[in-house]
């Protein structure tokens, strides 16, 4: 039973924007936040890395740093320096759409040289709602510490070289990169399943749950109910409901309706469903019930998600500084 890989193969990332910077020290840049996913790793002097509100982090040369969520954070030949915004080296070194030029500049004093190789990735609806959002802000894999990633990242890195020379298929192969990325670090994380925060890959860790979860992923739009679903798991209604809510962190038909507006959502997102198609493929009879709960969940009506959410993969164009990121 593999329900990680039924999980994962949903995610898809659609877009990648790549990007090389050279930097002297002293020098530190700060990111307002991105709407997607930040990949970086780098070769020559360490550097280190500062989320607001955190210590700073020293990243050595060959390590993979992971934003799951884009957050804002300074990079910096040594903590305490004043940062450049990106945005405004961005603008002065702009050549077009940064999704058909990769970014490319230099930064800094004449101190030791850090080469930063970066890779802005636009995941699909699912991805973002049920699997990124399961990551903390920073993630810091040391050179060696997880040998798949780590060699996939040295592709990665070799990869965001190869894209200066705009070599065809760049930005999809930089996309699939990014998705086997995704799917090692999540494989360690399952490792650590016990120590995560409550959520459906810590569900996996328990042969019971992972069953019910299973069904779940198989059949999202099957007529579920708590005791089908406590039948699957092998367990009584009242123990797999209270087992279930500890370890995924919702209740089971709690879950089953975010699991299923997860899914219209990259439907919609896609444009390959009307409002209406995606209430009756959810289960619902009514497109304003749906509507209704879609709201609940989103926050916002589906035409407006739709909206917002293709606004913020556009502003990958324009490497994302500045733009809203992923919520």
């Amino acid at each position: 039973m593999d329900v990680l890989s039924d999980v994962l193969s949903i995610c898809r990332a659609e877009r990648a924007v790549t990007a090389h910077f050279s930097l002297g020290a002293p020098w530190a840049l700060s990111s307002a936040g991105v709407p997607g996913v930040m990949l970086r790793i780098s070769r020559g002097a360490p550097y280190w890395v500062q989320l607001p509100g955190e210590p700073p982090l020293q990243v050595a040369e060959g390590d993979l740093l992971m934003l799951p969520l884009g957050t804002a954070h300074v990079l910096a030949s040594r903590p305490g320096l004043v940062p450049t915004p990106f945005a405004e080296l961005i603008a002065r070194h702009a050549d077009g759409a940064r999704d058909e030029n990769p970014l490319v500049f230099r930064h800094g004093g004449d101190g030791e040289a850090t080469e930063i190789f970066s890779t802005l990735l636009w995941f699909s609806a699912y991805s973002r709602h049920a699997v990124l959002r399961l990551l903390p802000p920073l993630l810091h894999l040391r050179q060696g510490y997880m040998p798949a990633g780590g060699s996939l990242a040295g592709a990665l890195q070799a990869l965001v070289q190869e894209t200066l020379s705009r070599r065809p298929g760049w930005r999809l192969s930089a996309a699939r990169m990014g998705e086997l990325l995704l799917v090692n670090i999540l494989r360690e994380r399952l490792g650590e399943a016990a120590q995560a925060e409550a959520g459906w890959l810590r569900g996996l860790g328990d042969p019971a749950i992972a069953r019910a979860l299973q069904g779940i992923h198989h059949a999202p739009h099957d007529d579920w109910d708590v005791a089908r679903l406590a039948s699957a798991a092998a367990m009584s209604r009242s123990r797999f409901c209270l087992r279930f809510k500890a370890l995924v962190g919702n209740t089971p038909i709690g879950y089953l309706t975010a699991h299923r507006m997860t899914l219209a959502a990259e439907q919609l997102e896609a444009g390959s469903l009307t409002v209406a198609q995606a209430a009756a493929q959810a289960g619902y009879e009514s497109d304003k019930v749906f509507a209704r709960a879609f709201r609940r969940w989103a926050g916002v009506t589906p035409a407006a998600y739709v909206k917002r959410e293709r606004a913020r993969r556009q502003a990958l164009a324009g490497f994302g500084e500045g733009a809203a990121p992923s919520t």
